[in-house]
């Protein structure tokens, strides 16, 4: 739950701190360029440049958070979940309040990793009952997180620019559906709506993979080459989507296990 409410405070924050301009921002020119398939021909190369630092960061907050969840394994630390939801917000928010300059880089990427780190502390409590029922669902929901992952990101990349910038707001009123949802199910209990919400949350968070790439894009194309303020979208995206894939691949295998017996 604490990934969810991160997630929540992330995307709805975003929105206020960065509004493209409506010249900028045609939500309807949806024409199909073939050339697009093969090249990134409608993004600079600075924005280019702009992805990979960005994707490098991603690739840092996946290691350190990896290592978040290592270590609540094995120590059990912050159980109770409320540390682990101050940290990560107390980072979140110190990573905001530092500007984005050369000076400043490697203690952003210092902060980046600390978030990463509580993050990653904070899937503890869902890998813990998902090695009680078969262990190798996380490296199956991790694999198949990752194909996910890079299949909505190179459609994001190939299509034309903008193109699925339309979808912000589906996909907050989708998220402002799943917390109302969440809430809830927390008096009612049902097995129902807890499956709604997980398979509804892995839709959205597919929808925010394509989103938040092309924002990224659009963002760099006008000059914010913040990569690592910008890392922490996609970041969350993938630990979201990652734990929702393990909780629905644990389903799954608990009522095979019942059939069988």
């Amino acid at each position: 739950m604490s990934i969810t409410y991160l997630f929540c405070f992330r995307k709805f924050y975003s929105r206020n701190r960065v509004q493209p301009s409506p010249d900028k921002m045609n939500m309807f020119d949806r024409n199909i360029h073939f050339d697009s398939l093969f090249k990134f021909s409608q993004i600079s190369r600075s924005t280019q440049l702009h992805l990979k630092n960005v994707y490098s960061s991603l690739a840092l907050c996946m290691f350190v958070a990896a290592a978040g969840a290592y270590v609540h394994v094995i120590t059990r630390l912050f159980q109770g979940g409320l540390l682990t939801i101050m940290g990560s917000l107390a980072m979140m928010v110190w990573l905001t309040m530092t500007p984005h300059c050369p000076q400043t880089e490697k203690k952003r990427l210092a902060i980046l990793s600390g978030f990463a780190f509580f993050t990653g502390v904070g899937l503890g409590p869902t890998m813990d009952y998902i090695i009680s029922i078969n262990p190798s669902i996380i490296v199956t929901a991790f694999l198949g997180t990752a194909i996910i992952f890079v299949c909505f990101t190179l459609s994001a990349l190939y299509a034309q620019r903008r193109s699925f910038l339309f979808l912000w707001g589906t996909l907050t009123s989708g998220l402002s559906i799943l917390l109302l949802v969440s809430f809830l199910n927390m008096f009612l209990g049902s097995v129902m709506l807890f499956k709604a919400h997980i398979y509804l949350g892995l839709a959205i968070m597919c929808g925010f993979v394509l989103f938040d790439t092309q924002l990224i894009i659009e963002k760099a194309e006008m000059g914010d080459k913040d990569y690592i303020w910008h890392s922490v979208d996609l970041f969350l995206d993938f630990v979201t989507i990652f734990r929702k894939l393990m909780v629905i691949l644990a389903m799954n295998e608990k009522q095979d296990n019942k059939k069988k017996k």
